[in-house]
């Protein structure tokens, strides 16, 4: 597959919003750059999932903008991180939810907190998001924004396009499918639907992601290869299985999907793969760099194009040697670094929490960013 992602340029008029040109390239005018893929907003300075971290992802130049969606207890879909809310809103502060708080078992996992779809979305509307990270990020913006519905995000997302005068894709997350759907909260086809609803999202670049397997395939046969809709299969550690996989008591594990024989078998249902960073480009004994895996290789040989994820501008999540200061202090020349030797790589797009940094690394250090 080319670099380039994914497609020509599309006009759409718009009652709502200003015609703007739809572009799944860079925003720069040359096709062969990667393109950036803003992880949850911009979520290292606002609080991840919302509509102020969409926004600010957008100023900063980011071509993408990703919203985690799970389900609320009356089939709304919702954009947070993981179904269980408790470190991502002021739910603990509610004396009126405290006896929601309960464990549950997701993909093997057991967790315990609240979560949404024990939650209407008009009572998910009375809390407030927070800092995912308070140790490493500011909490000045805690208790300002309002989680956001799929449709808030794709009207909002209109708007925003219209003001940039660009094209701006969307790249959802559906989390946790297998587990929504026993539950009798399917998400794969109300995504659709929200998508295909709208004059905007209905011809601009849009990437469905999941680490599930099943329903990526299912999305394929109903999708077809001439959507709009790319879908991009997310690659979790080698050792562990897809959450579907893992509930059909079945044996694959997403080290059979990296193999150039597994990456040709997602190439028949998907156009991507999303593996995290260290699967690009493992960590030596030193925390440093070490050599690049033949990932990036083989996955274009299958015809997959690469988006690994995901760069963070903390000292804390970066090899050793882009490292300065403080373990938890904001780096954002290291942080440039370390993506301009993925970039090298030939990756075709990648996440980062604060696109900012990421359109430095990819335009140059000409580039004027929002967030320097």
């Amino acid at each position: 597959m080319s670099k380039q992602l994914w497609g020509c340029v599309l006009l759409v008029s718009l009652a709502v919003a200003p015609s703007v040109a739809m572009s799944a390239e860079s925003s720069s005018s040359t096709p062969a750059k990667a393109a950036v893929y803003g992880h949850r907003g911009a979520s290292a300075l606002l609080p991840e999932h919302t509509l102020a971290a969409y926004a600010q992802a957008i100023a900063d130049g980011a071509d993408y903008i990703e919203p985690d969606l799970v389900m609320t207890k009356d089939g709304v879909l919702v954009s947070r991180h993981e179904n269980e809310i408790g470190g991502t809103t002021d739910v603990a502060a509610h004396p009126e939810f405290a006896s929601r708080r309960t464990v549950k078992t997701i993909d093997g996992e057991r967790i315990e907190g609240w979560f949404t779809e024990d939650f209407t979305l008009a009572e998910l509307k009375t809390l407030y998001a927070r800092e995912r990270l308070p140790q490493l990020r500011s909490t000045a913006f805690d208790g300002q924004f309002r989680i956001a519905t799929l449709d808030e995000i794709i009207a909002f997302l209109v708007q925003q396009a219209g003001r940039a005068n660009r094209g701006i894709g969307l790249v959802p997350e559906i989390k946790h499918g297998t587990y929504f759907t026993r539950i009798g909260l399917p998400m794969e086809d109300k995504v659709v639907a929200a998508l295909q609803g709208n004059a905007y999202t209905r011809v601009a670049p849009v990437t469905i992601q999941s680490f599930e397997v099943g329903n990526l395939r299912y999305l394929r046969g109903k999708l077809g290869r001439d959507s709009n809709i790319r879908l991009l299969q997310l690659l979790g550690d080698p050792k562990q299985q897809p959450g579907d996989v893992l509930a059909a008591k079945g044996n694959q594990r997403y080290a059979d999907l990296i193999t150039p024989a597994g990456l040709r078998e997602v190439a028949t249902y998907a156009d991507g793969i999303g593996p995290s960073l260290r699967m690009v480009i493992p960590l030596d004994a030193q925390g440093k760099l070490g050599t690049p895996t033949s990932l990036v290789r083989d996955a274009h040989a299958a015809g997959l194009m690469v988006v690994p994820y995901t760069f963070r501008p903390e000292n804390y999540f970066q090899a050793a040697e882009f490292r300065s200061g403080e373990p938890n202090a904001r780096n954002a020349e290291g942080s440039v670094a370390e993506m301009r030797a993925y970039l090298a790589t030939g990756i075709d797009a990648f996440f980062t929490d604060d696109p900012a940094l990421g359109r430095r690394a990819v335009d140059g250090d000409g580039t004027t960013a929002a967030n320097p």
